[in-house]
């Protein structure tokens, strides 16, 4: 098992690899769009131009959303259920030797980016070294809610606090929707 805490990039550098992977994924999902047939026919895929070209649709939108957002870590789980899903299908696949050959080169390379993947989206999202609040949970160190709790006071102290509240005639029921006797 990877020991996340000694390989994971640092912060810094795993934004800048995300920013790379959102490229990578635009130019892999535009040749899997334009290109399905060489794509197939090379992979042992005959008849799946369909699902590469989907497949295409798929990184191209994985790339523009790690592009455009200021926390790519969900976009970068999204890319490794991608793999997963590209592992699969070149795996399911038959052919001859060399589109086997071929298909076993393609999936070392698609192995190769999961691990880039994982390391990025885990380091990104806090996996490695995770924060711990005053309550216990386990928050990502990338949000900074460490010693949040979501309360301004505990519980027990709350309870009952909003019973004589008065509701604003504004954003009561108006009066003709009110059941009757109210």
């Amino acid at each position: 098992m990877l020991d996340m805490t000694r390989r994971s990039p640092r912060p810094e550098t795993a934004s800048g690899l995300a920013r790379g992977l959102g490229w990578f994924s635009i130019a892999l999902g535009l040749a899997e769009l334009v290109a399905p047939r060489a794509i197939t026919r090379s992979l042992g895929l005959r008849g799946q131009e369909d699902l590469v070209q989907a497949y295409g649709v798929r990184e191209i939108a994985t790339g523009i959303g790690l592009l455009g957002t200021r926390q790519p870590a969900p976009w970068l789980w999204g890319r490794v259920g991608g793999d997963v899903l590209d592992l699969a299908t070149l795996a399911a696949a038959g052919g001859s030797r060399r589109q086997r050959e071929a298909r076993g080169i393609a999936m070392a390379a698609v192995l190769g980016i999961t691990v880039l993947d994982v390391l990025c989206a885990a380091t990104l999202s806090g996996t490695p070294g995770r924060a711990t609040s005053r309550g216990g949970m386990s928050t990502p160190r990338s949000y900074g809610y460490g010693g949040r709790r979501g309360f301004r006071d505990l519980p027990e102290r709350m309870r009952g606090a909003a019973r004589d509240a008065r509701i604003p005639e504004d954003m009561r029921i108006p009066k003709l929707l009110r059941p009757y006797g109210n």
